[in-house]
């Protein structure tokens, strides 16, 4: 997946935001490639999505 290039700070963030994919990548659910593209677990449970948007 590629982030987007600048967090637009809307509530809850959007599935792309660098901010929400850096919160998976810490939690573990995510592995970062390089700047802006990741590896997303197929199998991402909804309330570690939820948590890491809504924070």
């Amino acid at each position: 997946m590629t982030a987007k290039k600048k967090c637009c700070k809307d509530k809850p963030r959007c599935k792309k935001c660098p901010v929400v994919l850096k919160r998976l990548s810490d939690a573990g659910c995510a592995e970062r490639l390089d700047l802006r593209h990741y590896i997303v677990d197929k199998k991402l449970p909804k309330k570690v999505l939820k948590a890491a948007r809504a924070r």
